[in-house]
């Protein structure tokens, strides 16, 4: 009977692993960031569903994200909030994002990660102002 429970045990596992379960803590949507950021008095204009264009060249490994404006640094200037189902996916980007700069400053961007959220910011917005973005992030469960 304890091999059975085991086994039964290990296809439950196996099968929720299988049906695209999370292995974050929580669930966090692009919308709560939108949220903290406003919360926190930072600009996050007019956010929209992403598309498939708005990534890009990048692969596109999630299909939950918003674009938002960041009016200050000038007309479709803004950064991007993009939620993952596994950290492999997640990781993979941000690091694609931030080899990306490092290979070209010209595509250099500012970003941050909590839970299954990554953030991508345009790089021309001063370092202090993207740290009160990380922070407003951050303060997310």
């Amino acid at each position: 009977m304890k091999k059975l429970k085991l086994y039964s045990t290990f296809f439950f596992v196996l099968l929720l692993s299988a049906c695209g379960s999370s292995d974050f803590s929580s669930e966090l949507k692009p919308n709560d960031v939108i949220k903290a950021f406003k919360d926190a008095g930072l600009e996050a204009e007019s956010p929209k569903k992403m598309t498939k264009d708005d990534f890009g060249i990048a692969p596109m490994k999630s299909e939950d994200g918003l674009r938002f404006l960041i009016p200050s640094l000038g007309d479709d200037n803004g950064g991007r909030i993009i939620s993952y189902k596994n950290s492999e996916d997640l990781e993979e980007m941000k690091k694609y994002y931030d080899d990306l700069g490092k290979d070209s400053a010209m595509f250099f961007s500012w970003t941050t990660k909590h839970e299954n959220i990554l953030v991508q910011i345009n790089g021309d917005l001063e370092e202090s102002k993207f740290k009160k973005y990380e922070e407003a992030l951050k303060t997310l469960k």
